[in-house]
């Protein structure tokens, strides 16, 4: 078995002037929402072998805030280029990359592609995963390489809004 958790960054600001698409911060909303959901991680015991990030600074800090609530080595944490502007493509070859010895990742990336990366392996209509939301995806193969489209289980779609956060 093999297990994918697309997680989307954290809500960023976007009303800073001056700031590129890839250097923008959280907003106090991420900020916020970010310790809840990666405690929701570490209450149902969720650890991945690998964390994989989007080098853009939202996710970046997204990924790190995860691995330490999580206990993941931050070291660890695989920040890969491919996933900051990407495309199901890109994200298929970052799959069939992995090592089989893997069995469940995290992808820390953005919208729309992880959307599309979700309903593309899963089957399922997510319409769109909201900012700082996990969406678990179990497939019943033993190499990454050999997920197929719509051939992923969700396990769980969970996002800040549904826990009635106040923001």
């Amino acid at each position: 078995m093999k297990t994918i958790y697309l997680i989307r960054h954290a809500k960023s600001s976007i009303d800073e002037v001056g700031v590129s698409d890839f250097e923008r911060c959280l907003s106090k909303r991420g900020k916020k929402d970010l310790p809840f959901m990666a405690n929701r991680l570490k209450e149902f015991g969720i650890k991945p072998d690998l964390i994989l990030s989007s080098p853009a600074k939202r996710a970046k800090k997204t990924a790190k805030e995860i691995a330490t609530v999580i206990g993941y080595e931050e070291k660890n944490i695989s920040f890969e280029d491919s996933l900051y502007d990407s495309s199901y493509t890109k994200y298929r070859y970052l799959l069939d990359s992995l090592d089989d010895d893997l069995n469940s990742i995290f992808i820390v990336a953005h919208n729309p592609t992880l959307t599309d990366v979700g309903e593309k392996l899963s089957g399922a209509i997510l319409t769109n995963i909201p900012t700082c939301s996990i969406v678990a995806i179990e497939f019943a193969v033993s190499s990454f390489k050999d997920i197929k489209e719509e051939s992923g289980k969700i396990l769980f779609f969970d996002y800040p809004k549904k826990h009635n956060i106040s923001h």
